[in-house]
């Protein structure tokens, strides 16, 4: 388990450091050091089943990542900020996290959290702002990103999209899964997102 969870962190890096353009360095500094593993009791979610979309869907830049964590999922301690008192059951049922590092993640990270979102097709997750600046790196193509007071733009796999603290921002599937890196840092880590509202 040790060493394939230390496989899925290894392509987490390559992909992100293998990187024609340039992700912000504020987060990747802090992919450079070893960080310790904790030990973590799997948990699957519903949505895993679209995993193996996401990783027909993915560009070849990815397809390592992807593929490993495919490989890796059902062992991997899968995550949910809400509940069925929320959303609807078929929001919960299509909606999950994997924190690969960070303050409660696979791997000790008190300065930037980071890991895996995934979302079924023809879903929205609504607006909803943190004080952790984020980054998002779609892996799939096809999902609408919103932020801001601005409209729904289409993404393309492999665009790096950035949420300043505590702006709005809320992200919309077609007919095919999402699968998204994310990256956070500055303010609690593990902050449970704030669904609504306007922009702080």
């Amino acid at each position: 388990m040790a060493a394939m969870t230390e496989q899925l962190l290894h392509a987490f890096r390559s992909y992100l450091f293998h990187r024609a353009d340039d992700v912000p360095r504020r987060f990747t500094a802090y992919l450079l050091p070893a960080m310790k593993e904790r030990d973590l009791a799997p948990k699957r979610l519903p949505c895993l089943r679209h995993l193996g979309r996401c990783h027909d869907l993915a560009p070849p830049a990815a397809r390592a990542l992807t593929g490993a964590l495919l490989l890796q999922a059902d062992s991997l301690a899968w995550g949910q900020t809400y509940t069925a008192a929320d959303f609807e059951r078929s929001f919960i049922d299509n909606y999950g996290w994997l924190e690969l590092f960070g303050t409660r993640g696979h791997f000790v990270n008190d300065d930037v959290a980071a890991g895996f979102l995934v979302l079924g097709p023809n879903l929205v997750y609504p607006d909803h702002h943190h004080v952790a600046e984020e980054i998002y790196i779609p892996l799939t193509d096809g999902t609408g990103w919103r932020k801001g007071e601005g409209g729904f733009v289409t993404r393309k796999a492999g665009e790096v999209i950035h949420h300043p603290s505590n702006i709005n921002h809320a992200m919309r599937t077609g007919d095919d899964p999402l699968l998204a890196i994310y990256l956070w840092r500055g303010g609690p880590l593990a902050q449970r997102s704030v669904i609504g509202g306007r922009d702080a």
